[in-house]
């Protein structure tokens, strides 16, 4: 198990920042958990634990409200942490994480981390980075729901999935229309109506969850604009 460990480790985008040493404690200190589709990760509101970091798949971070409403958070792929604001600032996690699709998330003692980040200043720098993108997205994510048009959210899920996640113009949605709708705060039936809009217009091409950007120039402004 190390030997995969080790390789599973070394093709991280952290690897290059941590000494001999370090590595060594995480081989000890960590394992790789498989979780099939749909299956929780962790849920809000229960104990914070291991650092979790995904290997491969797609991990959906969602909020749900005392009424039992969803709203997803972020889509996060290969390379992300899940969660770190939660399991650094509280004893319990502020919200939920769900396998999208099959995927693998190593999971690493917190005391190990700890250690590693107290001592280790490139690696701490690098982590502040992507926590400072993390909080960038969500703060950019709020003022995109309170402020955009319908169209310019859903615009702004599509040239999410297309730049950040599959790198892109032609994907398949890995997300139900509720989740997609959940995704551009709205319902699942104005998420349709607004997405056969665009495919009307033949902005993209839509064929069950297979979608094509014709004019990637239009979604762009639209998601702008608002």
């Amino acid at each position: 198990m190390n030997g995969k460990l080790d390789q599973l480790l070394a093709e991280t985008w952290f690897y290059r920042y941590l000494t001999s040493d370090e590595i060594e404690k995480l081989l000890k200190n960590s394992n790789v958990v498989q979780y099939n589709k749909r299956d929780v990760i962790f849920k809000q509101n229960t104990r914070t634990s291991h650092i979790m970091y995904v290997v491969s798949g797609l991990v959906k971070i969602y909020k749900t409200s005392r009424n039992n409403k969803s709203l997803s958070l972020s889509i996060l792929s290969e390379g992300s942490f899940l969660s770190l604001f939660s399991i650094f600032g509280h004893d319990l996690f502020q919200c939920s994480a769900s396998s999208v699709d099959s995927s693998q998330i190593l999971m690493i003692d917190y005391a190990t981390f700890a250690s590693i980040i107290q001592q280790n200043g490139g690696f701490s720098l690098m982590l502040i980075k992507k926590l400072s993108q993390d909080g960038n997205y969500l703060t950019n994510r709020l003022m995109s729901l309170f402020h955009k048009q319908l169209p310019g959210r859903i615009a702004e899920v599509i040239l999410y999935f297309s730049e950040q996640i599959y790198h892109k113009n032609e994907f398949e949605f890995p997300l139900t229309r509720e989740e997609l709708a959940e995704l551009a705060g709205t319902t699942k039936e104005s998420f349709i109506r607004t997405i056969n809009e665009f495919k009307h217009d033949k902005i993209i091409s839509l064929e069950g969850r297979f979608l094509r950007i014709n004019s990637l120039d239009i979604i762009k402004v639209l998601s702008e604009l608002g």
